[in-house]
């Protein structure tokens, strides 16, 4: 059976450590959308953001979407808002099993800041900012089954991921 793997969630919480791996386990390809527009456009995301603002990144997020959508046997780890937009959810949705990678604020803050810029926490309380988008999307997330990834390694995600796909697709073999 053919379907991809979608991994979605705030920025921070290992969609794309984790995907890189599990793709690798499951022999799929994987595709970090971001790296994808970056790739793509030529631009950072910052980059985008600051020149043509977040509407035209959205739009480049939903392209990627229904693109990525049509093709099967990947892991997508996705931008941290683009499974809340609809068309984009139904369209990865469709041949896709979804899950929220989700850890607690100060670890977010913590492994962010570690990464470099991000558009979105470029506040002068980048903490409350956390605290306020989580709740903000907290409804977006909660459609999909929940895997915190506080203080744990990429491989016991992983296998969290791998033991929920074994229980969800009838005849799928796992990792």
């Amino acid at each position: 059976m053919a379907f991809n793997i979608v991994l979605t969630g705030f920025m921070g919480t290992g969609k794309t450590t984790v995907g890189r791996l599990l793709a690798e386990r499951l022999g799929f390809g994987f595709v970090d959308t971001d790296e994808l527009i970056v790739q793509r456009d030529g631009r950072t995301i910052p980059d985008i953001f600051a020149q043509e603002g977040e509407p035209f990144f959205r739009q480049l997020e939903t392209a990627v979407a229904l693109e990525l959508a049509a093709q099967s046997n990947l892991v997508i780890a996705t931008g941290g808002r683009l499974m809340l937009d609809l068309v984009n959810a139904a369209a990865l949705e469709r041949n896709g099993r979804v899950f929220c990678l989700t850890a607690v604020p100060d670890e977010i803050l913590a492994r962010v800041q570690d990464e470099g810029r991000r558009p979105l926490l470029n506040v002068p309380d980048p903490a409350a900012q956390i605290k306020r988008l989580l709740a903000e999307r907290a409804a977006g997330y909660g459609r999909y089954p929940q895997i915190d990834t506080t203080g744990k390694t990429a491989e016991e995600v992983v296998e969290e991921i791998n033991v929920m796909i074994r229980e969800g697709r009838e005849g799928y073999e796992g990792v």
